[in-house]
């Protein structure tokens, strides 16, 4: 997958792309790591703006590849700084956008590998299982922990969310060292055939 552009960030539902394509969404709390996961996945050092300020996103992010379907990268959420009502602004861009019948065939569940899912992550899974939105979830950041620490990240994830299995909706991931990519990349290629 070496054909990624930048289409647009959407602050509002009405500059959603007009092609409908298939749409793989990636979420997840503020800071853990979605822009570097675009940026390492596809090769391409600034393709996603990254930030040290958690929640910089602000809009949906559209990214078109291989001219088939999208990357869909959502504002991080649980960041406790910014204006509320702007907070809340995101929040309902997200509902709306995640509740518009959009194509969306995943939605690719970021979770810092070093902690324990957290409320908002609980909430985001419970969200996709009403939905019926099809998900699965991305340890990331695994580089800082050494192999018995993910080995008790993956045990802990899946005592938190049982539909979880390992190689199958439960992925490790490194945008440092690219563990996880090949895949990772398997999985998105079964996802959008």
């Amino acid at each position: 997958m070496k054909n990624v552009q930048f289409i647009k960030s959407v602050y509002n539902l009405n500059d959603l792309p007009k092609r409908l394509l298939p749409e793989i969404v990636l979420c997840g709390r503020s800071n853990v790591g979605k822009s570097s996961f675009i940026n390492s996945f596809f090769n391409k050092k600034n393709l996603a703006k990254i930030s040290s300020t958690p929640g910089k996103t602000r809009s949906l992010n559209y990214y078109l590849v291989e001219d088939k379907f999208y990357i869909v990268d959502l504002p991080g959420f649980g960041y406790a700084k910014g204006p509320v009502k702007e907070k809340l602004a995101w929040q309902k861009l997200i509902e709306q956008y995640l509740n518009s019948g959009r194509m969306i065939v995943n939605a690719f569940h970021f979770i810092d590998s070093r902690h324990k899912p957290m409320e908002l992550d609980l909430m985001l899974n419970d969200f996709f299982r009403t939905t019926d939105i099809p998900y699965l979830v991305l340890l990331n950041k695994v580089d800082k922990l050494k192999q018995a620490e993910i080995s008790k990240s993956i045990k802990t994830v899946c005592d938190y969310f049982p539909e979880l299995i390992p190689g199958e909706n439960l992925f490790r991931y490194s945008s440092v060292k690219g563990i996880g990519k090949k895949e990772v990349a398997k999985r998105l290629s079964q996802l959008i055939t």
